[in-house]
């Protein structure tokens, strides 16, 4: 069989479901991103305790 370019096998994932195989594979090239987003406040931030009680004068409104 022939590649389905189904492109399961270009994005970077640790396992992959192969179409021409029909099996999951282990992806040698894997690299883990090891940067992590976070989207939202943190009790660490700074303007933290000043958004905290925004949120709650708006809510308590």
């Amino acid at each position: 069989m022939s590649c389905m370019h189904c492109e399961n096998c270009k994005q970077n994932t640790a396992t992959y479901f192969c179409l021409e195989k029909n099996e999951i594979v282990i992806n040698e090239n894997y690299v883990h991103n090891s940067e992590k987003s976070r989207s939202g406040w943190k009790k660490g931030d700074p303007d933290y305790e000043i958004h905290r009680r925004k949120t709650r004068k708006e809510v308590e409104v």
